[in-house]
């Protein structure tokens, strides 16, 4: 904080020299120099003016909040002033919500009487904070606009109420892993009139049969405008409040059991202004996406591993949602929507800039249209198709002018792939190939040697070590290869095929010679599983 200068060890060091000048000089010098001794005292005085002690609390406030996690604790040990400010400035809090956390409660909020946003999280295999410890932080938390509660299993019905009751002013909750039911998520939404958006995943503590409870929906659907529910038994219970929340723009449904599609025709028959959707592992069917296309304003929609969903419900989506501007779909290997679905989004979405297509086999004559009708399109990800070949990445390259980033995974794409990129797509700064097995690390370093500004991302597996043990799984190789600073260091493209395949070695030894390319290995043992991202 700049005070290192004005240490107790530099300040001695300074009173120091001044006494030994001053002893050296006698009376008879100071007779002399009048001046002189003011001037070392008014030298003294300054090292030991405090400048921090005057600085604002408002101000030394905003530099805290500049600061990490760890810088923050630090500065709260220097002095009382500081811990108290750092304390008063905290608007985010995190806690491992383990029932000892009791005890603590008032002293820690005392503290940190500032906090807006807070985050109770508890390992599966402890006891969780109850009922008393949630009452007493919406006590000392009224200003709270932020909760989010992961795995609180000892929360119950009564505690949330009486949370609702204290902290009205909450526009954001995420839960997840809890066992508190639809009376406590009633009493949410009943009190917190500003709730904005609304996560919910494993909701325990909703119960079907005798004695149900609708959820929703309560003073919160006025103003709602995100809601996400993952991973419930009972999600369609929900239904009361999505219906009635009539300002609600994001709509997310991930693997929530019953059939969906008559309730998303009340839904959208209520609900127009949808502007995102993601219907992941859901019973839905063209009937489904018929429905869906009535929200004229859709702009983002996420299709994935729906196999009841076909071309004839994605055509009615690209006829009634021209505004799409990212469409995912992920088909599940199951051969249901195509070149009819994906012409029809060509042919009607032309302000489509993002494309990710999952298990399609996609031909030549829709990605050809999709390029062409599509000139927004700026990323494109082709993952697990038997019919993207080298043809369709040609054409992608000769037709995609806006495009910035393609992803290509487990599709038959090889070197030849690589070359047509090297001369088109003008605006492509990333290329990623993963699991392709004919595109060799030769090739992507002569497609990163071609185009200088171009970065080139491959991930392939190589067959298993014949003298490896037995315990060795496959081995993955992994290149990265970044930007070059100046794209005029690299060899000339070939004309045609030929051209390359005779100058190949020349080039790669070129781009080898000139350190353009940064490659990693690594080995990972494998028993047959295989991981997948969130």
């Amino acid at each position: 904080m700049g005070q290192s200068a004005s240490t107790p060890a530099g300040l001695q060091i300074r009173r120091d020299v001044i006494h030994s000048h001053r002893s050296q000089t006698g009376s008879t010098t100071s007779a002399i120099y009048p001046m002189q001794d003011s001037i070392f005292q008014e030298i003294l005085d300054e090292e030991l003016y405090d400048y921090i002690s005057n600085l604002p609390d408002e101000c030394l406030a905003c530099i805290f909040q500049s600061l990490g996690s760890g810088d923050r604790k630090r500065c709260s040990l220097v002095c009382r002033r500081w811990l108290q400010i750092e304390g008063q400035s905290r608007h985010r809090l995190s806690l491992n919500a383990q029932s000892d956390l009791l005890s603590v409660v008032p002293s820690l909020f005392t503290r940190f009487d500032s906090v807006t946003k807070l985050a109770l999280k508890c390992d599966r295999r402890s006891a969780s904070i109850g009922d008393e410890a949630l009452i007493l932080i919406s006590e000392r938390c009224q200003k709270l606009t932020r909760l989010k509660l992961r795995a609180c299993r000892q929360l119950t019905d009564a505690g949330m109420a009486v949370f609702a009751k204290n902290c009205k002013g909450l526009k954001k909750l995420s839960c997840g892993s809890c066992t508190f039911g639809a009376k406590g998520m009633n009493a949410l939404l009943d009190n917190c009139s500003s709730l904005e958006e609304l996560s919910v995943k494993r909701l325990r503590g909703i119960t079907d049969g005798t004695g149900a409870v609708p959820i929703g929906p309560g003073l919160a659907a006025a103003s709602l405008k995100s809601i996400c529910l993952k991973e419930l038994y009972n999600g369609q219970f929900f239904g009361p409040l999505i219906i009635g929340s009539k300002n609600l723009r994001t709509l997310k449904l991930f693997r929530c059991s019953g059939d969906w599609d008559k309730l998303l025709e009340v839904i959208t028959d209520r609900v127009t202004g949808l502007v995102e959707v993601h219907l992941e592992r859901l019973q839905v069917s063209d009937a489904g996406l018929l429905a869906l296309s009535n929200c004229s304003s859709l702009e983002i929609l996420h299709i994935v591993k729906t196999p009841e969903c076909t071309n004839e419900g994605l055509k009615s989506i690209a006829e009634h949602c021209k505004l799409l501007r990212k469409l995912h779909i992920d088909g599940w290997k199951t051969n249901r929507i195509g070149d009819l679905g994906l012409s029809a989004v060509a042919k009607h979405c032309p302000n489509l800039q993002e494309l990710v297509l999952i298990g399609l086999n996609p031909t030549r004559v829709s990605l050809e249209r999709l390029a062409t009708e599509c000139q927004n399109l700026e990323r494109l990800a082709l993952c697990g198709s038997d019919t993207v070949g080298d043809a369709e990445i040609s054409c992608i390259a000769a037709k995609c002018v806006a495009l910035k980033k393609l992803c290509i995974k487990s599709c038959p794409v090889s070197d030849h792939g690589m070359e047509a990129l090297a001369g088109g797509c003008p605006n492509l700064v990333k290329v990623k190939i993963k699991k392709c097995k004919a595109v060799t690390l030769e090739g992507a370093v002569w497609l990163r040697a071609s185009r200088g500004s171009l970065a080139v991302n491959l991930d392939t597996n190589e067959p298993e070590n014949q003298e490896a043990s037995i315990g060795e799984g496959p081995q993955e190789v992994v290149m990265e290869v970044p930007p070059m600073a100046s794209r005029s260091e690299g060899p000339n493209i070939a004309s045609n095929s030929a051209g390359r395949s005779t100058s190949f070695k020349t080039r790669l030894g070129l781009a080898a010679g000139r350190n353009l390319v940064a490659c990693t290995f690594r080995r990972w043992s494998s028993f047959g599983g295989s991981s997948r991202n969130n």
